[in-house]
C-alpha cells in the first residue's frame, strides 16, 4: 500500500461544506483533508449524510456552501467547469449505472473515447504540423540527412486511432476481473456482483487520481458482496487514493487507514480503524458500533 506524506498538499481538501434540501439541513460546516494514497471510509446511520457528503466531492450535489479543493481548484465554485475536473474522480454507485444498451465492452470504452479522443487527436495534429515546418526548414537550409530522418519519421507515424487503445485498455480491465467473455453482452445479462465489478473497472478505465465508492455493496446479494470487495481491496493495494462510503465495517476496518464516523451531518468522531473501532470517544460513535458489530 502507498505511503502517504501529510507534509504534502491534500489531494482533496473540504472546508466548511453545507448542503441543504428545503428545511433539511444535511451537512453543516464539514471539513477534512484528503491525502494521495489515503483509504477514508466513511461510517455512519442511515441518514446521518454520508452519501450526500460522498455526492459533493465531485459536485453531483452542490454544495450550498464552503470550498472543496482538488488539484488546487475550488470545484464547489459554481464558475468551474466541473466536468473538467470529473475526469480525474471516478465515481462507483450503488445502482451501477451501467448504459443497457451498450454492451460492457463499450460502457468501459464510451468515457475515455469521448473525453480523451480531441486531446489525442490535438496532440497527434501539433506532432504532424511540428515535423513539417521541422521538415521544410531542412530542405531550405540544404540539410539532406536531417530532412531524411524526418521523413522517415513522419512515414513511419502510426494513423491516429484512439479507439483501438480505447478498446485494449477496456479488454485488459475485464480480463484484470475476469470478465473477457462478457465484452460483447449486454449489462441485463450479468449478476450484480458482476455489474459492480465493470462499473468499478468503467472507472479505473479514466485512470482518476481519486475514486469515490457510494456504498457499493448495498445492492447486492450477500454471496456477491465478496468479489466486489476483493477489487476494491486490490485497487487499494495498488495505491488509489479512496473515499468509500459503506455499511461493512469488517471492510472498513481492514482497508481504512482512516474511518470517518458521521452523525446528524457533521463528523462525529474521525481517526484509525483501531482508534475507531477498538476505542471510540464520541457516545454516539458508541452506540453506533455497540448495535453494528
Amino acid at each position: 500500500m502507498a505511503e502517504i506524506n501529510k507534509n504534502e498538499q491534500p489531494i482533496l481538501s473540504v472546508r466548511g461544506l453545507k448542503k441543504v434540501f428545503g428545511s433539511n439541513v444535511v451537512l453543516k460546516d464539514i471539513s477534512t483533508d484528503i491525502y494521495k494514497g489515503e483509504k477514508v471510509v466513511v461510517v455512519g446511520a442511515s441518514g446521518s449524510g454520508k452519501s450526500t457528503f460522498l455526492r459533493c466531492l465531485n459536485c453531483l450535489e452542490d454544495p450550498d456552501g464552503g470550498q472543496i479543493i482538488f488539484d488546487e481548484v475550488d470545484i464547489a465554485d459554481r464558475k468551474v467547469n466541473i466536468n473538467v475536473h470529473r475526469q480525474n474522480m471516478g465515481m462507483v454507485f450503488q445502482q451501477f449505472n451501467l448504459f443497457n444498451n451498450k454492451t460492457v465492452l463499450k460502457n468501459i470504452m464510451l468515457a475515455p473515447y469521448i473525453i480523451y479522443k480531441k486531446r489525442k487527436k490535438k496532440a497527434y495534429k501539433a506532432e504532424v504540423k511540428a515535423d513539417e515546418k521541422a521538415l521544410k526548414e531542412a530542405i531550405l537550409a540544404g540539410d539532406r540527412e536531417k530532412a531524411s530522418q524526418i521523413t522517415e519519421r513522419i512515414e513511419k507515424r502510426p494513423k491516429f486511432n484512439y479507439k483501438a487503445e480505447c478498446r485494449q485498455r477496456a479488454l485488459e480491465l475485464l480480463r484484470r476481473i475476469g470478465l473477457e467473455d462478457k465484452a460483447k453482452v449486454y449489462p441485463s445479462t450479468l449478476s450484480g456482483g458482476q455489474k459492480q465489478r465493470v462499473a468499478i473497472v468503467r472507472a479505473l478505465a479514466m485512470n482518476p487520481k481519486v475514486m469515490l465508492f457510494d456504498e457499493p455493496t448495498s445492492a447486492l446479494d450477500p454471496e456477491m458482496v465478496g468479489e466486489v470487495l476483493n477489487l476494491i481491496k486490490e485497487v487499494a493495494d495498488e495505491g488509489m487514493t479512496m473515499v468509500i462510503v459503506t455499511h461493512e465495517m469488517g471492510f472498513a476496518r481492514e482497508v481504512g487507514t482512516r474511518v470517518i464516523f458521521m452523525d446528524e451531518g457533521v463528523i462525529a468522531e474521525e481517526g484509525t480503524p483501531a482508534e475507531i473501532f477498538d476505542n471510540p470517544q464520541n457516545p454516539r460513535t458508541k452506540q453506533f458500533l455497540n448495535a453494528v458489530l
